[in-house]
């Protein structure tokens, strides 16, 4: 079966669906109602740029039932509001940690065991109310993933922190590479998810078990401002609040860890016919490019930010549709 139509007056629960050319297992419904799929995402190239069978495409978000239309049968596209009214949990860390045993060290009965090398599961959602898209699966972790294999060598015994993880997909990749990563977002059903997909792919690395689940020890506190050389963030600027929010802690945090920091974001331009402009506007990208040139030309006389755009002509690792409107930005803060 290559398609599946849900019906809204349907309900479904602890339903197991393959779909085999698909390549993902729907497993249940979320708090919410929302179908969970676990998918598997084959790394296409080796390190050394090899091409490798891949089998497994992305899956595009695809839910038309909430689009509307103005009196004139425009797209009426409804931003977020700026002060929303549901707030979630504090951030919280999903830490992974470098294995001391690699996968060239284990028995071949133990890697078919746990999956091939080249295969990284997520759990994630197929579509989300606009507070859940941390469940769902965008192009922004993909081109991020793909400029982390690409350049495996930065990456390699750093340590690492990634805002808004969603899924944690990226932090997975960078995992594979990092000595260790700090998985953050908001929310413990998000942050319960990632966790799953960590143990789906604990085979690429060793993660940690806290002692207090989704909550900062001092220690913890202590490694993240002394050794976190690099930060990333996949597609979270996607509203205002947030985006002010990103370069908030961006600040605060480069000014008080030990060594110099560079940061690694990536956006995917979304472009909207906005009746304010009566043209095709993209709003949440034109903040946060200006929120980009207020970091760089910021003069407090403590920090100073570098901005730069990184070209996007690295190896594509991951299959998915590399559109023009995706774009990578390289932050580099150093103390004055």
């Amino acid at each position: 079966m290559d398609q599946v139509t849900f019906r809204s007056d349907t309900v479904l629960s602890d339903v197991h669906l393959l779909l085999p050319n698909a390549c993902h297992l729907m497993k249940r419904l979320n708090g919410v109602g929302q179908p969970v799929f676990t998918s598997k995402f084959r790394i296409l190239r080796d390190y050394n740029g090899k091409d490798s069978s891949c089998d497994s495409p992305v899956h595009e978000n695809s839910d038309a039932s909430n689009i509307q239309w103005d009196e004139d049968g425009d797209l009426d596209v409804v931003r977020r509001p700026r002060y929303p009214t549901c707030n979630r949990d504090a951030v919280c860390p999903v830490i992974l940690s470098q294995s001391a045993v690699t996968l060239t060290d284990q028995d071949e009965d133990s890697e078919e065991e746990d999956g091939a090398h080249d295969i990284i599961k997520i759990e994630h959602t197929m579509a989300t109310s606009l507070e859940d898209v941390g469940k769902q699966i965008w192009r922004g972790a993909f081109l991020l993933a793909d400029f982390i294999l690409a350049q495996a060598s930065m990456f390699k015994g750093a340590t690492v922190l990634e805002l808004g993880a969603g899924t944690g997909l990226t932090s997975i990749v960078m995992a594979m590479l990092a000595k260790t990563v700090y998985c953050t977002d908001v929310g413990e059903d998000l942050l319960n998810m990632c966790q799953r997909n960590v143990t789906l792919n604990k085979q690429h690395f060793e993660p940690q078990d806290a002692d207090l689940e989704f909550c900062w020890t001092d220690a913890e506190v202590a490694d993240l401002h002394d050794n976190t050389t690099v930060l990333i963030a996949a597609d979270v600027c996607y509203d205002d609040d947030l985006t002010d929010a990103l370069f908030r802690i961006l600040y605060r945090l480069s000014s008080n860890m030990r060594h110099p920091s560079t940061s690694y974001i990536s956006i995917e331009k979304r472009l909207n016919f906005t009746l304010r402009h009566m043209d095709v506007a993209c709003e949440a990208y034109d903040h946060f490019r200006h929120c980009l040139n207020q970091l760089q030309q910021m003069t407090d006389g403590k920090m100073n930010f570098t901005v730069e755009p990184v070209k996007i002509s690295f190896s594509q690792f991951f299959q998915y549709e590399r559109v023009d409107q995706l774009e990578l930005w390289k932050v580099t803060a150093e103390r004055l």
